[in-house]
């Protein structure tokens, strides 16, 4: 028994990747998530067809999930095991809901301040919690309760803020609200429901990232097609092309999103949820920074009030997580 123990200790250790790896993953991400909405805004043109951007992005998702399960040598495995009914079980629902959420983000994507998206995007952690104690039945820390409350006030300065000012494309305060602040707070809403299912179907079905990536981005793929039938943007593809107002540097965000994807399934994986909390608030900075490099802007006054309020939230949410008083008994 001993011995079978330590082996497996051993294969397990040997299986997780160093801590260099571990870092290059954490910093990596990092990146991603600050300079995704200034890049996006910089390389995608106003008139480019969102959906056709949405599935880009997920075909590259599936493409590097693909290489990298090559790369582990692992692909025939898991797809020796791979059923239809447990594909859409455990990914069906979540691929689709993320479609949506992918489709908002890139609306909003072109009509906010980037620093401002950024912390409207981390009221993801607020439906996430809601969603997993609805599902799973996860509670929440007293300290937790009051860094949500943090969130919430900095989401509510953010709305205010951004709907009196003018928008990226200098439009109208209504222009802002209803293609700007809303669509990313109903993108946050419905990735902490998909996040909630994904939880729920990785511990029913102990599908690896990769895998969980590649069912998802084909499914979410399926419907986003399935809807160009009778869609505004399925009109645009018929009528002007795939790559309309598409240019080389299109690719650019196209491919940190899809890297992006991957990386937060092995940072989830690898890193832990209080590692990533760090990640996110690292991500805020670096938008900040770059929002005020590359465009010369500083950030509002009501996007200075609540950059604090969210980074604190979120660090007090990872740090003080619930812990039962009867296990402690």
């Amino acid at each position: 028994m001993g011995s079978s123990s330590t082996s497996a200790a051993a294969a397990a250790a040997a299986a997780a990747p160093s801590r260099r790896k571990v870092a290059l993953y954490l910093t990596l991400l990092t990146l991603q998530y600050g300079a995704q909405p200034l890049i996006s805004k910089r390389f995608v043109r106003q008139d480019t067809i969102v959906t056709s951007l949405v599935l880009a992005t997920e075909a590259a998702k599936v493409i590097c999930a693909i290489v990298l399960l090559i790369a582990e040598g692992s692909l025939k495995k898991q797809f020796r095991n791979w059923t239809l009914a447990g594909s859409l079980t455990a990914s069906g629902l979540p691929a689709a809901i993320y479609a949506l959420q992918n489709s908002l983000l890139q609306i909003s994507y072109k009509n906010l301040d980037s620093l401002t998206f950024s912390i409207l995007n981390q009221t993801k952690l607020l439906w996430t919690a809601f969603f997993t104690y609805l599902i799973l039945g996860q509670k929440q820390s007293s300290k937790q309760i009051l860094a949500l409350s943090l969130l919430i006030c900095a989401a509510v300065l953010l709305s205010v803020g951004e709907s009196s000012s003018k928008g990226s494309k200098g439009g109208s305060s209504d222009y802002v609200l209803l293609y700007g602040i809303i669509p990313v707070t109903v993108a946050s809403m419905l990735s902490g429901l998909a996040s909630s299912l994904c939880q729920w179907a990785s511990q029913v079905k102990k599908h690896t990232s990769y895998m969980m990536t590649i069912e998802m981005s084909f499914i979410g793929s399926m419907c986003l097609l399935a809807s160009t039938y009778r869609s505004p943007d399925g009109e645009a593809i018929r009528k002007y092309g795939f790559f309309h107002e598409w240019t080389l540097w299109t690719a650019v965000p196209v491919l940190m999103n899809a890297v992006g994807g991957i990386l937060v399934g092995l940072v989830t994986t690898y890193a832990g949820g209080v590692r990533k909390g760090f990640v996110i608030v690292s991500a805020l900075l670096v938008t900040a920074l770059l929002q005020f490099i590359f465009d010369g802007k500083p950030p509002s006054h009501y996007c200075l009030m609540a950059l604090p309020l969210v980074m604190t939230s979120i660090f007090i949410y990872q740090k003080y997580p619930y812990a039962d008083r009867k296990k402690k008994d």
